[in-house]
């Protein structure tokens, strides 16, 4: 098993070439893109803003998670031969000049991308990114940001629920088997860890990013042998001070005592099924009375935040928790509606601030900064200096991650991104971190500015 309080190993997050992510889009994306080209809008410089009109059920803030993929997304974006051989195919586009696929085929992304940190804990309406680039550019790049960024925060989001209801016991993330796809998986256990989860029992993710990897035995290891007790053996040599015996596959009190019966080496036991709390405190007994006290006891089987409340709650001597399902799936809210929109515009007109004012679905126009003070935000337009509370001091969350293409500086390490993370969280109130929805968790105010701005667009007289 390994032993999930040690301090996690991670590698630096290496850059990954999307093969075909540039067809990863949806159909429209490209059409638009079309359209945009000849209707001489290519080269126009748009400002997009993704961010979530509202959290998801009872959550009072979002772990930004997903931004390493979309940077590794937006610097291997290409599209191949086979790519637009396929797209001059469909009948979307048969009425396109020549020129779009020459100029898809050389296309790469050449704007700038700015973005809160992963790790940020983030409130409604507060823009996870901001992309500047030619329009073109700008909004072929759409579904993947919202995809990669969503599940990614999503599943952080959860993970950072489920950690706290723990108390200080460790969480390792055990989705992957339930997860919505292999690939989903990965990238499920890569967010957990950044939501505060100890490791995954994922390989892929370990082998990828550097994030620690634990892992048991399933009741198939105890039912291939004759008996329990030879399967217990057998492990022990195989596993040493890592042996975790798993021991309710047939009576769990009596797969206790066999493996009590073998002493060390041990790194503990795990349970799976029946009543969690009561079972563990039967195990503890017998364990520490057979001179086992150090051993551990760890839980799975459909575990969420509530249940592990409920046993912390209770008192269940429980030393490590593994959630599965429930976490790579955020099965309570499973999608955040992150959405992507228009906030600037430069063209022949000079510079424009669209917005969208349909019922509940308004937005603000122009580019926007995230302010945080200790105890609320402030949104305002990225040309502002802002100075928050009496102390005026205040964080600006917005930062130049890709400047012209390129990347400015290096990612934070896996590692780097899961310390920040459990260091804003734990900057956030209780209100905040309640596994409940909690009205006016957190103030996010409008600046006076950024209101003016709304203001004139609303009435039609910004300039």
């Amino acid at each position: 098993m390994g032993d999930p309080s040690e301090p996690a190993r991670s590698a630096p997050q290496p850059i990954q070439p999307q093969l075909g992510a540039a067809l990863n889009t949806d159909l429209y994306e490209l059409t638009m893109a079309a359209g945009y080209f000849e209707a001489g809008k290519a080269e126009n410089r748009a400002t997009f803003e993704l961010f979530v009109r509202r959290l998801p059920w009872n959550r009072n803030f979002v772990v930004a998670a997903g931004l390493a993929q979309a940077v590794d997304y937006l610097l291997n974006l290409k599209f191949t031969e086979a790519e637009i051989a396929y797209l001059k195919t469909l009948p979307q586009f048969e009425h396109n000049h020549s020129e779009f696929f020459d100029m898809l085929a050389g296309m790469r992304f050449t704007g700038d991308l700015f973005a809160a940190r992963e790790g940020t804990p983030l409130f409604a309406g507060e823009p996870f990114l901001t992309v500047r680039a030619p329009l073109i550019e700008a909004q072929l790049i759409e579904t993947y940001l919202l995809a990669t960024i969503g599940f990614q925060s999503t599943i952080a989001t959860k993970a950072a629920r489920v950690v706290r209801a723990a108390l200080g016991r460790d969480v390792v993330e055990f989705g992957t088997r339930r997860a919505h796809s292999p690939e989903a998986g990965v990238l499920a256990a890569r967010a957990a860890y950044i939501g505060g989860c100890t490791g995954t029992s994922n390989a892929e993710t370990g082998f990828r990013y550097g994030v620690p990897v634990f892992g048991t035995a399933g009741h198939s290891w105890v039912m291939s042998f004759p008996g329990e007790l030879a399967a217990f053996e057998r492990l022990q040599q195989l596993l040493g001070e890592s042996t975790v015996y798993l021991i309710d596959t047939y009576d769990t009190l009596e797969g206790a005592r066999r493996a009590a019966s073998l002493g060390r080496p041990l790194w503990g036991v795990r349970l799976d099924s029946g009543n969690l709390g009561e079972l563990a405190m039967a195990v503890r007994r017998i364990l520490d009375e057979a001179g086992l006290r150090d051993s551990k006891i760890m839980v799975t089987g459909d575990l969420n935040e509530y249940k592990i409340q409920e046993l912390m709650a209770a008192r269940a001597p429980i030393d490590v928790f593994g959630v599965g399902t429930e976490l790579a799936t955020s099965a309570d809210a499973p999608s955040l509606g992150v959405v992507y929109k228009l906030v600037e515009l430069e063209d022949a007109g000079g510079r424009r601030y669209p917005v969208k004012l349909s019922h509940d679905k308004q937005t603000l126009p122009g580019a926007k900064q995230i302010f945080r003070a200790a105890d609320h935000d402030v949104l305002a337009r990225a040309s502002e200096c802002i100075a928050c509370g009496e102390a005026g001091a205040c964080e600006a969350l917005q930062r130049p991650v890709m400047i012209a293409g390129q990347l400015v500086e290096s990612l934070p390490t896996i590692a780097e991104t899961r310390r920040y993370a459990a260091e804003c969280l734990g900057r956030l109130p209780a209100t905040c971190l309640s596994l409940f929805a909690a009205e006016h968790a957190w103030r996010v105010d409008i600046s006076p500015e950024l209101a003016a701005l709304n203001e004139s667009v609303s009435k039609g007289t910004a300039v």
